[in-house]
């Protein structure tokens, strides 16, 4: 009996390495989806923005955000730029600061008087966007992307996050492969 449980222990392992493997295969999906998916959302709503800018002048004013011209617009630019890049994976831990900046401008200013708890909080977009930015600016924009060509053109190494395998325990049996 022992030995049939340890059998089927080992199929389940051995299983279990082969879809470990294949995430790191796909490694390179999760960064690209986010940044497609977030990316796309602040240039269309950044593009808005800048095609409607004196009533998104007016928001800032009822906000009592100052110099709301000039700020207006500032938000607009970088969330359609910012968008823009971030699609396209250049300079993107750049526009990350730039983006979690507007990101906590908006959950300060604005959306925080709204907030009378931490279930609301969490239910606000913004913070959700914002830790998109944080992910994408620490972890890069991955091998799909113009920051990895550029790079590569340099000359300069390219981290890449480790693969999922090397993170946590090893399985029963299995040992950790040197690097």
């Amino acid at each position: 009996m022992a030995s049939g449980n340890r059998t089927i222990l080992t199929i389940i392992l051995d299983w279990w390495q082969r879809l470990i493997s294949l995430l790191d295969t796909l490694g390179w999906v999760p960064p690209l989806a986010v940044r497609l998916f977030v990316g796309y959302f602040f240039f269309e709503t950044g593009w808005a923005k800048l095609h409607n800018l004196p009533a998104f002048v007016e928001h800032f004013k009822q906000w009592g955000i100052p110099y709301p011209e000039f700020n207006a617009a500032l938000s607009a630019w970088t969330e359609c730029l910012g968008g823009a890049l971030t699609i396209a994976g250049l300079a993107t831990r750049l526009v990350s600061v730039a983006m979690v900046i507007n990101m906590t401008v908006a959950i300060m200013s604005v959306k925080l008087k709204a907030v009378s708890g931490l279930d609301d909080f969490v239910e606000l977009d913004e913070p959700l966007y914002a830790l998109f930015y944080v992910w994408l600016g620490f972890a890069g924009a991955g091998t799909l992307s113009f920051d990895y060509l550029v790079a590569r053109a340099l000359g300069r190494s390219v981290p890449s996050p480790p693969p999922a395998s090397d993170i946590g325990p090893a399985p029963v049996g299995h040992a950790r492969s040197a690097r």
